[in-house]
């Protein structure tokens, strides 16, 4: 472990970031020396605009939504364990990947639904939908097309007709959907 990385971050540390997690030990060095490097005020913690620095995701239009999936509770600093639990849903999994673990199938949909989830009551509505579409085309279409995209979406899905989309209706609609292709990061050793 000679790495300057290494040495900030105790064993222990490590090998509970790995129990949880399920990234190797050199991974979570190496995603250390990552953090550490976005970590410009050598605070210990990152910001949302020490995340919206990284290139390949101030492209992404859902930028700002993946972002606060790493802040809870209305924080607005994430240290590296915070970092590392929303980290482990991008890791690929496969079909021993246990229910639980972070980056299994159902955890990944999870995540994808919190996206949507604005308002964390545990379903999607249209204007939920709407906001989402919006990010994802921008001003590539109208807001009646929208609104009508978004409403098609909810008769195809909502299936108990309450004009929302719960979990389930949103895992039963992406069930044959390849998530761990689309919402998988390799993580170099």
């Amino acid at each position: 472990m000679g790495s300057r990385a290494s040495l900030l971050l105790q064993d222990e540390e490590i090998e509970a970031i790995r129990e949880e997690t399920g990234f190797s030990s050199n991974q979570i060095i190496r995603l250390f020396t990552r953090f550490t490097c976005l970590d410009k005020e050598k605070s210990g913690f990152l910001t949302k605009d020490d995340f919206l620095r990284i290139p390949e995701l101030a492209i992404n239009p859902l930028a700002e939504r993946i972002v606060a999936s790493f802040f809870t509770d209305g924080e607005d600093q994430v240290n590296f364990r915070q970092f590392m639990r929303t980290l482990a849903h991008f890791r690929p999994c496969s079909a021993k990947t246990p229910d639980e673990a972070k980056n299994s199938r159902h955890n990944k949909l999870k995540f994808i639904f919190s996206l949507y989830d604005y308002d964390k009551d545990g379903s999607i509505s249209k204007a939920e939908l709407i906001k989402v579409l919006k990010l994802l085309v921008g001003a590539n279409i109208s807001q009646e097309q929208l609104s009508h995209i978004a409403e098609r979406t909810l008769l195809e899905s909502d299936k108990s007709k309450d004009r929302r989309i719960s979990f389930e209706e949103f895992k039963e609609v992406l069930s044959k959907s390849e998530i761990d292709a689309k919402m998988s990061v390799r993580f170099l050793d």
